[in-house]
């Protein structure tokens, strides 16, 4: 339903946005001497009262900024676009949420469908960026159109915006060095396919912290005690049974999900976690001090990555210079019940 100056609509509106009915009917219009603030504020307030915009605000409005992420089967994307999300609408925007599902809108569907609604900015997480494999320019089209975008888990050299990373390598030698000191050598790693970059840097991370720790040949490193397959339960079982097939006494995973299919792995064997193999994972989503056993797990900086990815979109909305380069933020070791001694030590 349109809005008009005359509607008594704008009374919700200017309430909601704690403006005056004048100042939202001059915001409606076009006009000028509106403050940014306020007039985001305005927009913000239209939208979540549901109400259809003037057609002349709705091409490039200062109210909505897109968020687009993968599946949300993974806790750890909620919980990531829950703080960026906070964010914005502290900062007086609306985000809008546009998931991808299996056989469902792909990133470059929903990057139009969010053009076309004539958001602000878009924030990617773990898009087609993090892919070695994708076509980079698809990113240059859209900075083309005048859109300006954040770019999370994931670094491409080819782009030119605002990366914000965890540091995986960091994250790999904290979960390796806690189970070396435990008495564990022979460390698996349970990761997504290769041509991913987060995954690219857990294997380099990996196999450097093993080949200093063991004094282990990178190559053999790498054929022995690596597997791949998919970021889900039961990719981490596929993985982990192949590593456990290894002799591996302790797992390493690319996330919590893929952990919870090693604990599954090593059960269906009668093995005992952590008794007979110790298991590591990645995120610290939420639920996982729950699990049983509670898993230990590298935390990823979720609340200063999405701090951090709304505080840069902002400034490439305000163009105010944010160096189109990658912001890594440090993972820390949360030790709790799925990791134990290993074979070296003594009683």
């Amino acid at each position: 339903m349109p809005i008009t100056p005359a509607s008594a609509r704008l009374a919700d509106i200017a309430a909601h946005a704690g403006v005056s009915e004048a100042t939202v009917s001059r915001v409606l219009n076009g006009k000028p001497g509106v403050a940014a603030g306020t007039r985001e504020a305005v927009l913000a307030a239209i939208d979540l009262h549901g109400y259809e915009r003037p057609v002349k605000l709705r091409q490039r409005s200062e109210g909505l900024v897109g968020l687009i992420t993968p599946e949300l089967d993974n806790p750890i994307f909620p919980a990531l676009a829950q703080v960026i999300a906070q964010g914005l609408t502290r900062q007086g925007y609306t985000p809008v949420l546009a998931t991808q599902t299996p056989g469902g809108s792909t990133e470059d569907e929903l990057t139009e469908m969010l053009v076309d609604r004539g958001v602000t900015g878009i924030i990617f997480v773990s898009g087609l960026h993090a892919d070695t494999t994708a076509d980079m320019t698809r990113y240059e089209k859209l900075r083309a159109q005048g859109v300006p975008f954040v770019l999370l888990d994931g670094f491409s050299p080819d782009i030119k915006a605002p990366f914000i990373s965890p540091d995986d390598r960091e994250a790999m030698q904290l979960a390796v060095t806690h189970l070396a000191t435990l008495g564990h050598s022979k460390i698996g790693l349970a990761v997504g396919p290769r041509r991913f970059v987060p995954v690219q840097r857990k294997i380099e991370g990996f196999v450097a912290t093993m080949a200093d720790r063991f004094e282990l040949d990178p190559e053999q490193i790498e054929k022995g005690h690596v597997r791949h397959s998919l970021f889900t339960l039961e990719g981490g079982q596929a993985a982990a049974s192949e590593l456990l097939d290894e002799g591996c006494t302790a797992i390493v995973c690319a996330s919590d999900m893929m952990a919870l299919g090693a604990i599954r792995a090593a059960r269906s064997r009668g093995l005992r976690v952590p008794e007979d193999v110790s298991v590591v994972g990645y995120d610290d989503s939420q639920l996982i001090a729950f699990t049983d056993p509670p898993l230990t797990t590298v935390r990823k900086p979720v609340a200063a990555m999405g701090q951090a990815a709304v505080r840069a979109i902002l400034d490439e909305i305000a163009s105010t210079g944010t160096p189109h380069s990658e912001f890594v933020y440090h993972p820390e070791l949360v030790v709790r019940g799925s990791t134990a001694s290993g074979p070296r030590v003594n009683p």
